[in-house]
């Protein structure tokens, strides 16, 4: 049991990872200064090139 949870740390820590690092890249590329929704869609733009999964609130 203590296996899987390590295992599901290592997972959501990589995940937490990436996602942050594309947030970090989404900032960078636009600069400062835009509503949230530009934001937004570009890192959800990028979630879907990274095949990542998720749902737009």
């Amino acid at each position: 049991m203590e296996n899987k949870d390590n295992d599901l740390n290592d997972d959501l820590n990589a995940l937490s990872y990436q996602v942050i690092g594309l947030a970090i890249e989404v900032h960078r590329q636009l600069g400062p200064g835009l509503l949230e929704s530009a934001y937004q869609t570009c890192l959800f733009m990028n979630f879907k090139m990274q095949a990542l999964k998720l749902k737009k609130k």
